[in-house]
């Protein structure tokens, strides 16, 4: 077993690599993701080994990377398409929305269209204006599309080739404050053998409260949970992973034992992902629960400017607090 300490960076690198060399109609396009590998350097080296006809530098026009991508990937391609950064998505929301999620509904299931959207999400790197969305509700609402979000480096190198090698279009989910961060990957796993794509994980057992997280907040969840031990609580803490088609199957097992929970995500709270994970943990498990399902999110107002950023961010403070007001009921 080749098991190598990883960045959460390299290890997507490492999966776009072994897709690039299992299947030649797997191809990357991008704004800069050949020469210059990337802004975060996520595709570095990739068009030196492949060539450019494979790793294809575009120009700085989101739709039009993206409706290139829907012929090519009619045309039995699979085009990986990568975003710059979360905010440069909104000119390609026409092409994603109006083409990618509805071309197999619309040709009654005669055409797929498999192509994967990479799109470095989230705050926390003290960037600029339109670098630090978290865009996640809108593709998750949309009919159609599949939404994916790793958190680890061992997801995020077999949950770029599942997705890859899906039929289905995926917006697939970055955490970008977390490309640096270390982990063990065992890079010899079959793929097929892998975690599935499309479930939830119990990644920290528990049984006084259920923590719900994905992407950059799992580390925040996890923290949390550790810090909360020093209370004597038992805090059990559950990465999503996929946002669409929600895997609410091992969450309502967890808050049937814990009979709490609190969700955690950066974007804003108003119709947020948190917002229709606690309705349905309301629905499902009414009879089980001890207090509502409490929300801990990004706040009501457009994403403040870097040296605002820690405030805006949900931060252990604020994670403990909605675990404290879960217990105040």
């Amino acid at each position: 077993m080749a098991t190598e300490t990883l960045t959460l960076g390299k290890a997507i690198n490492r999966g776009l690599r072994r897709a690039l060399e299992h299947d030649p109609k797997v191809v990357i396009m991008g704004e800069d993701v050949g020469k210059l590998g990337g802004v975060f350097r996520i595709t570095d080296g990739l068009q030196k080994d492949f060539g450019e006809n494979r790793v294809i530098d575009t120009p700085l026009a989101e739709s039009g990377i993206i409706g290139t991508a829907v012929g090519l990937s009619i045309r039995g391609y699979r085009p990986i398409c990568e975003i710059q950064f979360d905010g440069f998505v909104y000119p390609a929301y026409d092409q994603i929305v109006s083409q990618v999620a509805k071309m197999h509904y619309r040709s009654q299931g005669k055409v797929k269209v498999p192509m994967v959207i990479r799109i470095p999400f989230g705050g926390g790197i003290g960037a600029v204006e339109h670098h630090s969305e978290s865009p996640e509700a809108y593709f998750a609402h949309t009919a159609g599309l599949k939404v994916v979000a790793c958190s680890s480096p061992q997801d995020a190198y077999t949950m770029i080739q599942q997705a890859v090698a899906s039929d289905d279009p995926i917006v697939f989910l970055e955490p970008k404050r977390r490309y640096h961060e270390k982990g063990q990957v065992d890079l010899d796993a079959p793929i097929g053998d892998a975690y599935p794509l499309h479930s939830a994980r119990v990644v920290r057992p528990g049984r006084d409260a259920t923590l719900l997280a994905y992407g950059p907040m799992v580390r925040t969840a996890m923290e949390a949970a550790t810090a909360a031990e020093e209370d004597g609580r038992d805090l059990e803490v559950i990465d999503l992973r996929t946002l669409s088609p929600l895997d609410l199957g091992p969450v309502y097992e967890s808050v049937r034992r814990t009979g709490r929970c609190v969700v955690v995500h950066e974007a804003p709270g108003n119709l947020g992902l948190g917002a229709e994970v606690a309705a349905r943990i309301t629905e499902e498990c009414f009879y089980s629960l001890e207090a509502p399902v409490l929300r801990v999110t990004g706040f009501d107002t457009p994403y403040p400017a870097a040296r605002l950023e820690e405030d805006y961010l949900p931060n252990l403070d604020r994670v403990l607090d909605g675990v404290d007001r879960t217990f105040g009921w």
